[in-house]
Formats: structure tokens, C-alpha cells, sequence
């Protein structure tokens, strides 16, 4: 079974790397958001993409779930020290990331193709493309004005009301290559457990129609989520942070969705919906959870 997974953030990076655990590399396929990356100190930055391969990598910081493992901050912590602006953490190692994949594109290489060659160097076997080599920025239109994602999410934690969104660039912007190809030769789309507004849309909006049956795990357990503001932005937008509001979000493009048992109790509205459902343990705490929730939807899948 061919499977494209769509997927950002940490809760996007541990469903993948369950994927990729399960599945033969050949048929999994990973579309990453995009929407995030940003320009800083001179820099490319990338991450959802980096978040995904650290993970699948084995490199990734479980503790923060973003960042590398054993990383070391000597550089960032000079740079503050000299007054530049320390406020997005980079680690040592991860400079090293950011400054190999600017050296490639000031080179004219894509997006994809450096996103290839560092899958490489890293020993993922299974494919991940960014969503589009052309730039796409999520832009968050809050109570203080309209603010570029990192400087809401990262520089301003989080802290301004939540208004809207923009994708800054996606009507201009195509899949890049082999997003489409892959989507025409899966089986079945998974969105993973990623925040619906800021890293499954933006992928959405550049590949704008799914032609296959999309399954979407929830990132909202008991109203709350694991990582991320996703509930936070429901709440200010007016709508009750939920399952089965993920589920209402994207439900023109899904034929089955999958819940944690803390939200059972939500289970027939979202059927109602005219979705399949799947309750589960969607917790991934241990490194073993994610194989097991990847089990559990490819499972589903085949049933539907």
C-alpha cells in the first residue's frame, strides 16, 4: 500500500517516522509544510522540514521535540552576547543545517533537491519533499496586526489573539517536484497529527485537490493539544477546540478520521459527518507509540 503522508511539527515528525518504521521506504512518501520556513540571521530556515528529518533520522531532541540530540549553543549564545538577536534558538549543529542549505540555494539549487541530498547524508531511505520549492509564508493576522509565523509563534510565544491566516505566495506557488506524482500514485493521504491552520492548510493550498482517500489523525486530545497552539487558535477564533472540530475543519477532503479514546464520547457526531471513524490511543509518548499508531491507521485504512 502507497502512502503520502502530509505533516509538520513534532506531532506531524513522530506519525512519519512511525510510517517510515512500518512501511518499505518505496512506499512512503512525506509532504512537508513549508509555510513556517523564514529567513534569519542571513540564513534559510526550514523547520518543519528539519523537525521531520531530524526525527526520522534519529537525531532529534526527544525532550524538546524540535532541535537536534546532544546539541551544544556556543554560537547562539555569542551572538547574544554581541547583541544580535538570540530569540530563535539555533544549536551549533543545526547552524550547520541552515548554513549548507543557504550556501546550496544561493548555488541555485531547489528546495527539494537539497531536502534530497540531506535525506542522504542523514540515512532516510524513504522520500520527503517540501510542499513547494517556491516560498510560501504563513502570515497570522492577530489583535496587534499581521505578524510572519516565526514571530508569532517563536519571538511572541504564542501570546497575540489569533484572527485569521494568509499564505503569503501560494497562489503562485506549485507542488514541487514529485509531490504530484506521488499523490497520483498513492493508495491512500494521511494528514498526520499536525495543526490543521498552519501545517496541514498551507500543503492544501498548494496541492489544492487530493484525489485519493485521506484518512486525518487529530492533534486535539480531551481538548488540548500535546505541542503546539492549535487549541489556543481554535478557542480565539471562536470555535471549541475538539476532535471533532479537526474533524468539521478538514472534512470535505476526508473519508475516515482517527480519535483518542479520551474523545470516544465524539465519536458518532463525527460519523454523522459522513466520516469513518477509528478511536485509538493517539498518545505517542514512547518511540514505540508512534509504530503503533501508524500500525493502527494503516490498518484503518484497509478497511475502509
Amino acid at each position: 500500500m502507497k502512502i503520502v503522508a502530509l505533516a509538520g511539527g513534532v506531532g506531524g515528525a513522530k506519525l512519519a517516522q512511525g510510517l517510515a518504521q512500518t512501511l518499505p521506504p518505496e512506499d512512503l512518501t512525506i509532504i512537508v509544510n513549508t509555510g513556517d520556513d523564514f529567513e534569519h540571521l542571513g540564513l534559510s530556515i526550514s523547520p518543519d522540514l528539519d523537525t521531520v528529518c531530524y526525527t526520522l533520522a534519529g537525531l532529534a531532541n526527544n525532550e524538546t521535540g524540535w532541535g537536534r540530540a546532544g546539541e551544544t549553543w556556543n554560537t547562539i549564545s555569542n551572538i547574544e552576547k554581541l547583541g544580535g538577536p538570540a530569540w530563535f534558538r539555533l544549536g551549533d549543529q543545526d547552524f550547520a543545517t541552515h548554513l549548507e542549505r543557504t550556501r546550496r540555494l544561493k548555488e541555485g539549487q531547489s528546495l527539494s533537491q537539497i531536502t534530497s541530498e540531506f535525506c542522504k547524508a542523514w540515512g532516510i531511505q524513504v522520500t520527503v519533499l517540501p510542499m513547494s520549492d517556491s516560498p510560501v509564508r504563513t502570515m497570522v493576522d492577530s489583535d496587534e496586526g499581521e505578524l510572519a509565523f516565526q514571530e508569532y509563534f517563536v519571538h511572541r510565544h504564542c501570546e497575540p489573539r489569533v484572527k485569521g491566516f494568509r499564505f503569503d505566495g501560494v497562489e503562485a506557488a506549485k507542488p514541487a517536484p514529485g509531490v504530484s506524482e506521488a499523490l497520483e500514485a498513492a493508495d491512500a493521504v494521511i494528514f498526520c497529527p499536525s495543526n490543521p491552520w498552519v501545517s496541514i492548510d498551507p500543503i492544501l493550498g498548494v496541492v489544492k485537490e487530493i484525489n485519493k482517500p485521506v484518512v486525518a489523525v487529530s492533534p486535539i486530545i480531551g481538548g488540548k493539544t500535546v505541542k503546539g497552539p492549535a487549541a489556543k487558535m481554535y478557542s480565539e477564533l471562536g470555535i471549541e477546540p475538539s476532535a471533532l472540530a479537526v474533524a468539521k475543519h478538514h472534512r470535505s477532503t476526508l473519508k475516515g478520521f482517527v480519535l483518542d479514546h479520551l474523545d470516544a464520547s465524539m465519536e458518532e457526531q463525527i460519523r454523522q459527518l459522513g466520516l469513518a471513524t477509528l478511536v485509538t490511543n493517539t498518545l505517542m509518548n514512547l518511540p514505540t507509540d508512534r509504530s503503533r499508531l501508524a500500525n493502527d491507521v494503516l490498518n484503518f485504512i484497509g478497511s475502509l
